[in-house]
C-alpha cells in the first residue's frame, strides 16, 4: 500500500467525488468530510464532492452533495470506510475515471482500481488524518477537517475505549488538539439526545432480554419505533446501552430496515464476533459487526449461535484459570 500513490491521484484529477457507505456512521462521515475539506483547503481550484446518505447525528460535519452523472466524466472516485462494493450508498462510483478504496475493515471485497486497507487502524478517519500528517508539506488542514476527523475517530473507537486503539491513535489526535480543535464541543454535540430518544433508552433498559449463557439483546420492532416517535437511526444508536451488563460479553440490537429486512448490530467485549456475522451475510470488526438476519423469524437462529459462542468463550476462560 502506498499513500504517495493516493496523493499523486488526487494531484492528477481536477474533480474528486468521495463516496460513503449505506447508513453512514460517524467514521464514514468523518473520513469523507475530513478528506473533502483537506483537499479543498489544499487545492481550492479542485471540485470536491461527498455523496451518499445523510446521517442526522453527525450532520453538523457537512451536507452531502447532489451531483449529476456527467460530473463523473474524468473524475476520481474515492470510496471511504466501505468494505464491500454492494454497501456503497451511491453505486455511481464506478462511473469515475479511476476508483480508490480507503478502508480499515477486514478486506472482503477487492473492488476499485486501487485499495488502501489498513486493518491496524481503528477508524478510517485515522488513516485520513495520518495521510495528511505524512504530506503536511503539501496538504493543508482546516477546522472543518479537524472536526470531521476527530468525530470519525472517537465514534469508531467508542471514545478511545476499544482494543483497536493504539498509541498511534493518540499521537494522531494530539495534532488536532495542537491545531486548536475544541473537542469538548464535539463531545457535547454527540451526547445530545431528543426527549423521545431518552424515553426509548428507558424502554431498552427495562425490556432487554438475555440468552441462557449471556447474550443480551433488544428488538427494535417497527411498533416500538413508532410508539416512541424516533428515527431508525436514533433507535439503533442505542445498541451500546447494553454494553455494561454484567456477565453478558456479547450484546445485540435488532431492527427492521427497507424491504422488511431485519438487521442486527452485534457488539462484544469478549469473543470475536466477525465470523458469526459473516455467517449471517454481515461482517465488520472482531468486536463490532453488522449482520443481515433477513426476517424476525430468523433472529432466534443468530441468538442461538451467539449463545453457543459465549458458552464456549466462558468455558475457555475457566480452563485458563
Amino acid at each position: 500500500m502506498d499513500k504517495q500513490f493516493i496523493l499523486d491521484k488526487i494531484l492528477e484529477y481536477k474533480k474528486i467525488i468521495i463516496h460513503m457507505h449505506m447508513r453512514p456512521d460517524g467514521d464514514c462521515y468523518g473520513a469523507g468530510f475530513g478528506l473533502k475539506n483537506i483537499i479543498k483547503e489544499s487545492f481550492p481550484e479542485k471540485e470536491v464532492y461527498v455523496v451518499g446518505e445523510t446521517a442526522e447525528y453527525v450532520k453538523f460535519l457537512g451536507d452531502v452533495d447532489t451531483v449529476p452523472n456527467e460530473t463523473y466524466k474524468g473524475a476520481l472516485s474515492i470510496v471511504v470506510d466501505t468494505a464491500t462494493h454492494d454497501r456503497v450508498a451511491d453505486q455511481r462510483y464506478i462511473l469515475g475515471d479511476y476508483v480508490i478504496k480507503i478502508d480499515h475493515h477486514l478486506p472482503v471485497d477487492q473492488y476499485g482500481d486501487y485499495q488502501y486497507v489498513d486493518t491496524t487502524r481503528p477508524a478510517t478517519a485515522q488513516i485520513i488524518l495520518e495521510f495528511y500528517l505524512e504530506y503536511a508539506n503539501i496538504l493543508k488542514l482546516n477546522m472543518e477537517a479537524a472536526r470531521a476527523l476527530y468525530t470519525g475517530i472517537i465514534t469508531d473507537t467508542g471514545r478511545f475505549k476499544y482494543r483497536s486503539v493504539t498509541s498511534d491513535t493518540f499521537k494522531a489526535v494530539a495534532h488536532l488538539l495542537d491545531f486548536g480543535l475544541d473537542f469538548t464541543k464535539i463531545l457535547s454535540t454527540l451526547d445530545v439526545k431528543s426527549e423521545n430518544q431518552m424515553k426509548l433508552q428507558g424502554y431498552v433498559l427495562q425490556n432487554f432480554e438475555k440468552t441462557e449463557n449471556g447474550v443480551a439483546y433488544i428488538k427494535m420492532t417497527p411498533d416500538v419505533i413508532k410508539k416512541y416517535n424516533v428515527s431508525l437511526e436514533e433507535a439503533t444508536s442505542l445498541v451500546n446501552e447494553l454494553s455494561v451488563l454484567q456477565d453478558c460479553p456479547v450484546w445485540m440490537l435488532f431492527a427492521e430496515y427497507d424491504n422488511n429486512i431485519v438487521r442486527a448490530r452485534l457488539r462484544s467485549k469478549g469473543p470475536a464476533i466477525d465470523k458469526l456475522a459473516n455467517k449471517y451475510d454481515g461482517g465488520g470488526h472482531p468486536m463490532a459487526c453488522g449482520a443481515n438476519v433477513g426476517s424476525w423469524d430468523m433472529v432466534s437462529n443468530l441468538l442461538k449461535d451467539a449463545d453457543e459462542l459465549v458458552k464456549n468463550y466462558k468455558a475457555s476462560l475457566k480452563s485458563d484459570m
